[in-house]
């Protein structure tokens, strides 16, 4: 599984160039970027120091969700209340959840949101699951840069572990369950009900491989039940 680093409109380049310092030092590479072009000022390059090779390479896309076209699990980070979502994980609980998706994931995302407004609702949405780091203080919020650093910090692990040996997971499996949930909520009638279709939506991204293979399984008895 590659963790790819994902930073909306980022506003200052030495920000982005701190995040890629952070990123280097702690064994990751693919950094992209939504909606700017921090990344190739001269400020960007001259924080992030022996780390330019993450700066050069680094892919652009004009939206977070053109940017998450090829991404089969993705974690968004917001400094909101944790009370609103049921799919919150903090940043240790995140490191266990990534550990085990390992095994049947290719591609997952880690986004961070603008430095003065995070990330939109819309671009909330797209997540599988959100986290943040817990602060004792009136405002908050980290630097850019210090934000990467801590998730950086805390996800090194999985670049230490050595992932076990097994067949190429399939592409896009919690997408096609979403999907598949969806089309069965629609056959019962029951998609106009938001607070089942949200809680539904939102336990989907804890899932284990296990989980999610058995309810793949049910809701294929329950599609053939349904058209007979």
């Amino acid at each position: 599984m590659q963790l790819h680093i994902i930073l909306v409109s980022p506003a200052r380049p030495e920000n982005v160039g701190a995040a890629a310092r952070a990123m280097k030092t702690m064994g990751f590479a693919s950094l992209r970027i939504v909606d700017s072009q921090a990344h190739l000022q001269p400020e960007a390059g001259w924080v992030a120091h022996a780390s330019n090779e993450i700066l050069h390479n680094a892919q652009h896309f004009d939206t977070l969700e053109a940017a998450l076209a090829d991404i089969d699990f993705t974690v968004a980070t917001t400094a909101r209340s944790r009370a609103r979502f049921h799919y919150y994980s903090t940043p240790v609980e995140l490191l266990g959840q990534l550990e085990e998706k390992r095994e049947w994931i290719n591609n997952a995302a880690l986004v961070f949101g603008r430095e003065d407004s995070g990330l939109t609702n819309e671009e909330l949405d797209l997540a599988d699951i959100l986290t943040g780091v817990p602060m004792v203080a009136d405002y908050p919020s980290l630097n850019l840069g210090q934000a990467v650093m801590v998730f950086c910090y805390q996800l090194s692990a999985l670049n230490q572990i050595s992932a076990p040996v097994v067949a190429k997971p399939d592409a896009g499996q919690l997408c096609a369950l979403r999907s598949r949930i969806n089309r069965l909520l629609d056959a019962v009638e029951a998609s106009e009900d938001q607070k089942l279709t949200d809680w539904v939506q939102q336990r989907v991204g804890l899932f284990q491989q296990r989980d999610a293979a058995m309810l793949h399984t049910l809701l294929h008895d329950i599609e053939k039940k349904l058209t007979k």
